[in-house]
């Protein structure tokens, strides 16, 4: 059993924030709540203008494990990497500071991972979705990934359960080894801003990962499209340019494995049918974008997802100057009755209900953009 020595730090919490004055105290109180690690929680303040800095040091005067470190604005992933290379921990998470986490995320993934033989490089469990947050009707909704991880055995590979990255990147519900992240090494995109910067992390850390395990248990509290947000102001352009960069990682690290490049079409078919949906077809930068991106996606992949309307993967043969297909809806008809009973079984008929309806809405507005165009050419 490979263990953090006696006296060490367990897990270091890097928490990165701008002006988070708001939900800042919410998110340090939380984790605190943790007991049976030994715990570091590295606070960096990026520069901010509001009384953030000033609420890290309450919170570092009273308890001895916050560590406040004080620096110039440079971004959300040079705020992040400054904290993993400050870490002292034995494992390394990254905590939002407009979320929060429910008591003893990590002493359970802590204690999970020394559970095993020698300690994995990557501990990964589901979240919660806060969904409509601040407002009277928020709610906890399970992430679209709970139950539906299934590794054949702990720990595995990317490869023996690719799913695990095709859905939120959600890089914060995961500890990571930070002897991993150091020897391999694997640092954020240090960019003006957030970013986007978590999309390339998340599959820089699972396809390189030589040992994962997962916990299906969810712990972290996601607080999603709070305005001002990087999910809330997403730039078109912006999540094309990342998924490049995913893509960049698999042709580096894993360029031969189906299921990878498979997980990483069904993200690439979430961004560009989201593009189109706002118009993208009629912008000429962002035509020839989405033309880049349909041409690194393997045909065969393109084919494999049912859950992908037959018109959005016309649409990707056309634009990607293959011969198109014949492409049955049939399958796609069957997934969409499979994901609304999922819908079901996880957060409720009325939220199924809800989330149906302005998933079809986005799809239809997809799909008559993308017939449109398919039949003027």
């Amino acid at each position: 059993m490979t263990n953090a020595n006696k006296g060490e730090v367990d897990v270091t919490v890097v928490v990165p924030c701008y002006n988070t004055e708001r939900f800042l105290d919410e998110a340090l109180t939380s984790v605190e709540q943790n007991a049976a690690c030994s715990l570091e929680i590295l606070v960096l303040n990026d520069g901010s203008t509001d009384k953030s800095l000033r609420i890290m040091r309450q919170h570092e005067a009273r308890d001895p494990r916050v560590r406040v470190i004080d620096k110039p604005n440079q971004g959300y992933g040079a705020t992040v990497n400054r904290g993993i290379d400050e870490a002292r921990g034995t494992y390394v998470a990254i905590l939002e500071p407009d979320d929060w986490v429910k008591p003893h995320m990590y002493d359970d993934l802590f204690a999970f991972a020394s559970s095993f033989d020698e300690l994995p490089d990557v501990v990964k469990s589901p979240y919660w979705r806060v969904w409509m947050p601040t407002t009277e009707h928020e709610r906890l909704l399970h992430c679209s990934y709970y139950k539906r991880i299934e590794p054949p055995h702990q720990p595995f590979t990317l490869s023996e359960c690719p799913r695990l990255v095709q859905h939120h990147p959600s890089i914060w519900s995961a500890l990571y080894l930070k002897d991993f992240l150091d020897r391999t090494p694997i640092r954020m995109k240090e960019v003006p801003g957030a970013g986007w910067v978590d999309n390339p992390f998340l599959f820089e850390t699972m396809c390189q990962a030589q040992s994962i395990v997962y916990l299906d248990v969810p712990y972290y509290c996601y607080r999603e499209d709070l305005p001002g947000s990087s999910s809330a102001t997403r730039v078109l352009e912006l999540s094309l340019v990342r998924w490049n960069d995913m893509a960049d990682v698999v042709d580096r690290v894993c360029p031969d494995d189906f299921g990878i490049r498979r997980a990483l079409t069904v993200i690439g078919f979430r961004y560009a049918g989201e593009a189109i949906s706002r118009g993208a077809l009629e912008d000429e930068h962002l035509h020839s974008m989405m033309v880049d991106v349909f041409r690194r996606m393997d045909p065969e992949a393109i084919l494999s997802l049912q859950n992908v309307s037959p018109q959005l993967r016309r649409l990707a043969f056309e634009l990607s100057g293959r011969e198109v297909p014949r492409i049955s809806g049939m399958g796609y008809a069957r997934a969409l009755v499979d994901e609304f009973g999922y819908s079901i079984s996880t957060n409720g008929l009325g939220f199924a209900v809800v989330r149906t309806g302005v998933y079809l809405e986005r799809r239809q507005r997809q799909d008559r953009r993308s017939d449109e165009y398919l039949s003027a050419v």
